[in-house]
């Protein structure tokens, strides 16, 4: 394992390019299977888990070739379609072969991931979207087992559940309806960038989908479909993680290129209410420091609400914001481990049922503190940057997860990162 020392205090300058979205990337990547011929895929991002897919994607049989950020797939000749709990394990999003490997085999066996430090994060939603398309499901010893004997057919699917769409299971019922007789219609669909991504990926293969990006998702199933070239669009979260690096440590202001300033609108809304100057050029955005910095309230919500995978950069830029500002994370309520690392620096913030409640203070102060998720860590490098001393962050593992060399492209905007053997 490895670990960052992070050197308070340097403020950034310059520009940073985001990478290809890492959440766009997983289900596109399972999305080949649903073809024998070779697809390339450019722009996937160089994080542990798009490596976890592609090493699964290989143990189902798929012919794998990366360089430079592109990616040639070809799964001409499948070995199976069971996915087994020693890769599924390594990563969540692994859940996503579902669909394809229903499509293409009428049959699937793949592990359940297991318990998540965010907290319960199920699959019931998938499967009940799987079998509105005919297949039989049962989870027996850790694995979940899938048949569709007649194979699948289009269907009315609801899939809407108690925190909002989910995303990965439109993904999944997306991927399986492709390839299933007649028409499916999901309702209740997540209405995400990267779902309109794997649409516009599936529609480039022959797929016929309408609607991607609204909660009603039509698709006429086709009898095949084949290779296809691909860009992925931008890490959105990627992107709005340096926007606020910006609004924490820039000297005047930084450029964040390659992103698309639409999918950020939520984010970049708040932060001009926190003071930030904030400016869109084509497809790269500048951000600076509030000359005169202010709190504010965000609900997390599905998109286009405020995403729950910023809530945590959020509360670092918080800390140190004068005023009092409220952090409600209504998707998982229970991911604010990075508040009490926070709090190691000196940070006021307290937690209660979902809702972090941050009186900001002139500034933090280093301390060891160690990561426990993937968005926890870039909070934890956040609030380093402007923090007093040298900060140790243990287990940054989590942040290589989603975070395509973080630590390179900040030394690069001027912060001091070390990155040592824990």
């Amino acid at each position: 394992m490895e670990k960052f020392i992070v050197h308070g205090g340097k403020t950034l300058s310059g520009s940073v390019n985001i990478s290809g979205s890492k959440n766009a990337s997983l289900p596109i990547l399972a999305a080949t299977l649903l073809t024998r011929e070779q697809c390339v895929i450019r722009r996937v991002p160089d994080v542990s888990d798009t490596n976890y897919m592609l090493q699964i994607l290989q143990n189902l049989g798929a012919e794998v070739e990366r360089a430079s950020g592109n990616v040639v797939i070809r799964c001409e000749k499948l070995r199976g379609h069971e996915a087994p709990y020693d890769l599924v394990r390594k990563m969540r999003a692994s859940v996503c072969v579902m669909g394809p490997l229903l499509a293409r085999h009428n049959r699937a066996d793949v592990s359940l991931p297991g318990g998540c430090v965010i907290g319960d994060r199920p699959i019931d939603l998938h499967l009940r979207g799987l079998q509105g398309l005919g297949a039989e499901a049962r989870v027996e010893g850790g694995n979940v087992h899938l048949e569709a004997r007649y194979g699948l057919s289009g269907s009315e699917i609801d899939m809407s559940g108690k925190h909002g769409a989910t995303v990965l299971g439109t993904d999944n019922v997306m991927m399986a309806a492709v390839l299933a007789k007649g028409t499916t219609v999901i309702t209740g669909a997540a209405c995400e960038p990267e779902v309109v991504d794997l649409a516009n990926f599936l529609n480039a293969m022959g797929a016929k989908i309408r609607g991607a990006g609204t909660p009603r998702i039509e698709i006429e199933g086709v009898a095949e479909l084949g290779g296809v070239e691909h860009t992925v669009i931008p890490d959105r979260i990627e992107a709005g993680t340096f926007l606020v690096a910006g609004a924490i440590a820039a000297k005047d202001r930084i450029t964040v290129n390659r992103v698309d300033p639409e999918h950020l609108s939520v984010v970049t809304d708040v932060l001009r209410r926190c003071g930030c100057p904030i400016e869109a050029n084509g497809s790269s955005l500048t951000v600076g420091r509030a000359a005169k910095p202010v709190g504010a309230n965000i609900t997390t919500e599905p998109y286009p609400g405020f995403p729950t995978d910023m809530q945590a950069q959020m509360c670092s830029l918080f800390a140190t914001t004068p005023g009092t500002s409220v952090v409600r994370d209504t998707i998982f309520p229970q991911r604010f481990m990075h508040a009490a690392e926070m709090k190691r620096m000196g940070a006021d913030i307290e937690v209660t049922d979902g809702t972090a409640v941050i009186h900001g203070v002139e500034r933090l102060s280093a301390a060891p503190v160690m990561a426990s998720d993937l968005r926890a860590s870039a909070a934890l490098v956040l609030s380093a940057l402007a923090a007093k001393g040298s900060t140790e962050i243990s287990r940054v593992y989590h942040i290589d997860r989603g975070y395509e060399h973080i630590d390179e492209k900040l030394i690069g905007l001027g912060a001091e990162i070390e990155r040592l053997p824990a």
